[in-house]
């Protein structure tokens, strides 16, 4: 049995990558760590922690990650939660406002707003005309921070320790 579930919902693999990286650091932490999809998690019972993230479009989480927060709210407000966003763009990633739902949710299960990190919108990856528009304008690339991420995550892998 896993201690930590890192759920993330994506739609094009930027936001996986980050909930794999965070994986990664709680594991080097001891931690025993399973990665999944939001809409592919059954029960959050098995794990002591949870961390949450999705990608943030037009400053909506994807429906997933909602569905888990909603449909796991009484078991979430059990244990500690994390919670991020990804999909800002540019070179200065400044820090977005939860939706008004996921900061209720967040707020009723007792977790702090989730933090921001930026997002990646390249030609090969594009999904959608919008995204497409903008994989080939100034907007493009990988704008995540893998040093704030690491940094992020230790933290998080920190508290369960302290809380062993």
């Amino acid at each position: 049995m896993s201690e930590v579930l890192v759920a993330y919902a994506t739609k094009m693999g930027g936001t996986k990558g980050i909930a794999e990286a965070i994986a990664a650091r709680i594991r080097a932490a001891s931690h025993e760590v399973t990665v999944m999809d939001a809409a592919a998690v059954e029960s959050i019972e098995p794990y002591k922690a949870v961390v949450l993230g999705s990608a943030l479009y037009a400053a909506r989480w994807r429906p997933e990650a909602v569905k888990f927060l909603k449909r796991n709210a009484p078991a979430l407000a059990r244990k500690p939660v994390w919670l991020f966003h990804s999909g800002p763009l540019g070179a200065e990633v400044e820090p977005q406002k939860a939706p008004r739902k996921v900061r209720e949710l967040a707020a009723r299960i007792g977790a702090e707003q989730p933090t921001t990190f930026g997002g990646r919108v390249t030609p090969e990856n594009a999904v959608g005309f919008l995204a497409r528009k903008m994989a080939q304008g100034p907007m493009a690339g990988d704008h995540r921070d893998w040093d704030a991420i690491d940094l992020w995550a230790y933290k998080i892998a920190e508290h369960l320790v302290s809380a062993r």
